[in-house]
C-alpha cells in the first residue's frame, strides 16, 4: 500500500509540472463548455487563462495484488464540487462495476480484482460528473487510462524446444553449435523483469552458452564421436539480468556429434585362406573378405585392389557396395598341375579421404589371402589349337587331311581317343584314327560342290569317356583343274543379209567352275573344223572375251540360213582343259535401217503384237478345251462300260442285303424283282394256263399280263419254286469250291421262306387264290400308308366279280 501511495504522488507531481509547462493537457472546460482551443470558446479569457472543470491524475494499480481490502487506484474530482455532497461521479468502461468501483461522493477508485499485467496492460474508463438532484452533467463525460503496473512474476520460458544440435568431432573450441532463446512475459520497458541471462547447468565441460545471445559453443577440441555420440546440455534462462531473486528456466538441448572421416579401415584379420577348383570358370567368386572402419556413412565406403603382381595377373577384387566388402574372383583360368597355392595381397583404402585428418596417418590396410587350387579330372586338351586344314579336291579315299592332338593335363597322363561328332558330317566325307587322330578322306571331294567342311573332333580319355573335349576344325578343299572352260550361254546371234565385212556380230564370254589362285586365263579360238570358214572371224580380246565378226559381203538366207560356228575354249590349266561350243548365227532379212524383219521365213513382227499376257491367256484356253474334251470322252467310256456291265452282271451281283426295315406296300423300289422274274420261262407258264397262243405275239402278250399283275405278285398253284432252290444250291456249291473268289453270304431271298413251315405265311404274296373270297375293303381304314395295297387288292376283287358275272 505504500508503494501504491509512494508512486501515485510522484505521478502527481510529474502532472504538475506538465500542466504548468503545457498549459494545463488534462484539465477539460467547464461543464457544457466546448474544448480546450476550440474557436468561439467562452472560457477563454483576454489573458488566456482556462477555467478548469475536471481535476484528477494519471492512474496506476499495481498488479498481482493479494490484499484483503480493495486497492486504492486513484481519485476523480471537478473543482465545481464544494464538498456539499451535491455531484454525484459515475465511471464506464472496461471494468467499470466489476474490477473498478467508485465513490459517487468522494471519487475515489479501488480495485476488487487481481490483475494480471500479461493478460492486460491497461484498462479505458469514462467519467461523469452529475447534479445530484437534478442528474444533469456538469462536466462533459472524460476518457481516462488505468495502467497495470508490471511486478516480475513471470519466469522465462524456451518457446522453440525440444532443441536439437549437431557438431562435427574434432572441431575446435569455439565452434558454434547452435542458439536458443527464452522468452519473458514481463514488461521489457519497465525495470529488468524481462532482461534474460544464459548459463549452462549441465555439460559445462564440453559446451558453452553466450549469456547474452544464447549461442552455444565447444569447451573443447577432442570431442569423438567414436567414444560419445551425443550429449544432453542443460541450459538455464535467467531474469532480472541474473540478480539475486530473478526468476529462471531451463531446457535440455540435444547435441549430436557427427562423424569425420579419422579412423583408417582395418582388417580383422592379417590372413585368410580359401580354396577353389582347378575347372573354375573365369569370374567364379573364391570368397570375401572385409575391412572394418569405425566411421559411419559414405567415410566407411571403401575399395579394394589386388597389390601384387601375381594376384593382379590371375585374380581380380571388386567392391560389394551394398556390404563393402571384397569379392575375390578368378580372373585367368587355374591349373592344379602349374600351381597349386596363389598368394594375393588385397588393400582396402577409403574411398572419401578428410585432407584436415592426412597427419592421422594413412586410411589404408593391407591383408595376404591364400588361394589353394583342387585338383579335378579334366578332359583332354587339343595342342596346338590351330582348327584350320587343306587337301586338295582330287585326293584319294583314305588320304591324310591332318593330324589332331589331346593330351590329357592331369598328373595320370591317361590315353586320349578321338572321334568325329556325326551331327557335324551326316555324310562321313571324313574319318579320323581313335588312336592317332588322323584325318582322312571318306568319300570323294568336288569343291565345287562343297568348298569348306566344318566338322567337330571329340577327344575323351580311353577309360572314362565322360571327360570329353570338343575342337572346331575347318576344312578347306584346295581346287584342282577339274572342270573345262565352257561358253557363259549358249550364244545366238542374227545378222542381216546385206552385213558388211567386219560387222561385229557377238561378244561372247567363258566362264569355269575352277577357282585357280592366279585367276583365269583362257585361249579363245574357233574350232579346228572351222578353220576354212570364210564367213565369220573370231578375235581374241585377251579378258577373257572373244568378238565374233562377219568376213564376207552380203548372205543369202536362201542358200542358208543358220549357221553354226564351234568355238573352242581352253583354260591355263595345269592341266589345260578344253571344250567346245556353238554360236548359232541367223541370217535375217533387214530394212534400210538395219532392223531385223524375218529371220527363217518368220516375221520378227509377229512376237511383237503378242504379249506374254496374251501369249499365257492363250495357252490356258487351249488347256481347258483339252480338259473339257478328256472329261467328255472319259464319262462317254464309262456310261458304255456300266451298260456293258449290267448286261453281262452275274445275277449274284443283283443279290443285296438289307438290314433295314421297308417302307411297306408304299416302297416299290427298294429292290428290282425283274431280276429274279427273268429266271422263269415264261412262255412255258402261259403255255400250261393256256392264256395264249403260240408264237412270239402270244409270248408277248403273256409276258406283258404277268410284268402288269408284277405289283399284286398273284403267285399261281402251280409255280414250282425248285428253280430258286436249285440255283441257289448251286452257286453255294460254286463258291465252296473256288477258294479265289470272295465269299457271297450276303443273299437276301425273295418270295421263298421254305418248305414244309408248319406256321402260314403271313405275306400277302403268298395268301391269294383264286377261289378266295375274303374281303379287302377294310385296308382302305389302315391310312396313307396303305393306300396303294388297298387300291390293288380292291381293284383285283373287282375284276374277279366281273369275271364270274
Amino acid at each position: 500500500m505504500a508503494t501504491a501511495l509512494q508512486g501515485f504522488s510522484c505521478a502527481m507531481l510529474l502532472l504538475l509540472c506538465a500542466a504548468q509547462e503545457l498549459g494545463a493537457w488534462a484539465v477539460h472546460a467547464a461543464v457544457g463548455g466546448p474544448g480546450l482551443g476550440q474557436p468561439g470558446d467562452p472560457a477563454l479569457l483576454a489573458g488566456g487563462r482556462v477555467k478548469r472543470g475536471w481535476v484528477w491524475n494519471q492512474f496506476f494499480v499495481v498488479e498481482e495484488y493479494t490484499g484483503t481490502e480493495p486497492l486504492y487506484v486513484g481519485k476523480i474530482h471537478s473543482d465545481s464540487d464544494e464538498g456539499d455532497g451535491s455531484i454525484k461521479y459515475t465511471i464506464s468502461g472496461e471494468g467499470a462495476g466489476t474490477i473498478f468501483l467508485i465513490d459517487e461522493i468522494t471519487g475515489d477508485i479501488h480495485a476488487t480484482e487481481r490483475l494480471d499485467r500479461e493478460q492486460k496492460t491497461f484498462y479505458t474508463l469514462r467519467a461523469q460528473a452529475r447534479d445530484r438532484q437534478t442528474d444533469q452533467l456538469l462536466e462533459p463525460e472524460s476518457e481516462f487510462i488505468i495502467k497495470v503496473q508490471d511486478i516480475n512474476d513471470s519466469e522465462p520460458r524456451f518457446l522453440e524446444g525440444p532443441y536439437i544440435g549437431s557438431v562435427a568431432e574434432l572441431s575446435p573450441v569455439g565452434t558454434s553449435v547452435m542458439q536458443v532463446m527464452a522468452s519473458d512475459a514481463d514488461d521489457p520497458t519497465y525495470g529488468s523483469s524481462a532482461r534474460v541471462v544464459y548459463s549452462v547447468l549441465e555439460g559445462e565441460q564440453h559446451f558453452t552458452v553466450d549469456s547474452k545471445t544464447g549461442v552455444i559453443r565447444t569447451a573443447v577440441a577432442d570431442l569423438d564421436r567414436e567414444t560419445q555420440d551425443r550429449y544432453e546440455v542443460v541450459i538455464r534462462a535467467t531474469d532480472m539480468a541474473g540478480q539475486l531473486g530473478g526468476l529462471s528456466g531451463s531446457t535440455t538441448v540435444t547435441i549430436v556429434v557427427t562423424d569425420v572421416n579419422d579412423n583408417p579401415p582395418r582388417f580383422p584379420q592379417k590372413m585368410y585362406q580359401f580354396s577353389i577348383v582347378e575347372t573354375a570358370p573365369v569370374g567364379t567368386a573364391i570368397g570375401r573378405v572385409k575391412a572394418e572402419d569405425s566411421d559411419v556413412g559414405e567415410n566407411t565406403d571403401m575399395t579394394y585392389q589386388v597389390k601384387d603382381e601375381e594376384g593382379v595377373e590371375m585374380f581380380k577384387v571388386t567392391t560389394d557396395s551394398s556390404t563393402q566388402e571384397a569379392v575375390i574372383m578368378v580372373q585367368k583360368p587355374l591349373d592344379y598341375e602349374s600351381k597349386k597355392v596363389h598368394t594375393v595381397v588385397v588393400e582396402a583404402l577409403n574411398k572419401f579421404v578428410d585432407p584436415r585428418f592426412v597427419d592421422l596417418g594413412t586410411f589404408r590396410d593391407q591383408t595376404i589371402v591364400r588361394v589353394s587350387v583342387l585338383d579335378v579330372d579334366e578332359p583332354p586338351e587339343f595342342r596346338p589349337p590351330s582348327n584350320l586344314m587343306e587337301v586338295q579336291e582330287d585326293a584319294h579315299i583314305g588320304s591324310v587331311v591332318g593330324v589332331v592332338t589331346a593330351l590329357d593335363p592331369d598328373t595320370a597322363n591317361r590315353p586320349v581317343r578321338y572321334a568325329i561328332d556325326r551331327s557335324t558330317d551326316t555324310d562321313w566325307i571324313f574319318d579320323i584314327d581313335a588312336n592317332t587322330g588322323a584325318i582322312v578322306t571318306g568319300k570323294v571331294l568336288d569343291r565345287e560342290t562343297a568348298g569348306w567342311h566344318n566338322i567337330t573332333v571329340l577327344a575323351m580319355e580311353a577309360d572314362n569317356h565322360s571327360q570329353v573335349s570338343r575342337a572346331s576344325l575347318r576344312i578347306r578343299i584346295l581346287d584342282v583343274n577339274d572342270n573345262p572352260p565352257e561358253l557363259a550361254t549358249p550364244y545366238e546371234a542374227a545378222v542381216c543379209e546385206d552385213a558388211k565385212p567386219g560387222q561385229l556380230i557377238q561378244t561372247i564370254s567363258v566362264v569355269d567352275r575352277d577357282e585357280p589362285q592366279s585367276g583365269h586365263r583362257f585361249y579363245i579360238a574357233l574350232a579346228p573344223e572351222a578353220s576354212n570358214n570364210h564367213h565369220f572371224s573370231l578375235l581374241d580380246i585377251k579378258d577373257n572375251t572373244a568378238a565374233v565378226h562377219t568376213q564376207q559381203m552380203g548372205f543369202n538366207r536362201q542358200e542358208q540360213d543358220v549357221y553354226l560356228l564351234p568355238i573352242l575354249v581352253v583354260d591355263s590349266g595345269p592341266p589345260a582343259l578344253s571344250s567346245t561350243g556353238t554360236l548359232t548365227i541367223r541370217i535375217c532379212g533387214c530394212d534400210s535401217t538395219g532392223a531385223i524383219q524375218s529371220c527363217n521365213s518368220t516375221a520378227y513382227a509377229v512376237s511383237t503384237t503378242l504379249s506374254p499376257g496374251a501369249l499365257i491367256a492363250l495357252l490356258v484356253c487351249v488347256l481347258i478345251l483339252v480338259v473339257l474334251i478328256l472329261l467328255i470322252l472319259t464319262l462317254k467310256r464309262h456310261h458304255k462300260s456300266h451298260l456293258t456291265s449290267e448286261d453281262d452282271e452275274d445275277m449274284r451281283d443283283n443279290v443285296i442285303k438289307y438290314n433295314d426295315e421297308g417302307g411297306g406296300e408304299q416302297d416299290t423300289e427298294a429292290y428290282d424283282m425283274t431280276a429274279l422274274r427273268s429266271l422263269y420261262d415264261y412262255s412255258e407258264i402261259k403255255g400250261g394256263d393256256g392264256g395264249g397262243g403260240p408264237g412270239e405275239g402270244g409270248l408277248s402278250r403273256n409276258l406283258a399280263s404277268e410284268l402288269h399283275a408284277l405289283p399284286q405278285w398273284v403267285q399261281s398253284p402251280d409255280l414250282d419254286f425248285s428253280v430258286f432252290r436249285d440255283y441257289i444250291c448251286r452257286k453255294v456249291e460254286q463258291a465252296d469250291e473256288d477258294l479265289s473268289v470272295p465269299p457271297y453270304d450276303s443273299f437276301q431271298t425273295y418270295a421263298f421262306e421254305g418248305s414244309d413251315s408248319p406256321v402260314p405265311s403271313l405275306s400277302s404274296l403268298n395268301t391269294w387264290s383264286s377261289g378266295s373270297e375274303q374281303d379287302f375293303s377294310y385296308l382302305g381304314g389302315w391310312g396313307p400308308r396303305f393306300r396303294q395295297l388297298a387300291a390293288l387288292y380292291a381293284g383285283r376283287r373287282g375284276e374277279e366279280d366281273g369275271e364270274e358275272s
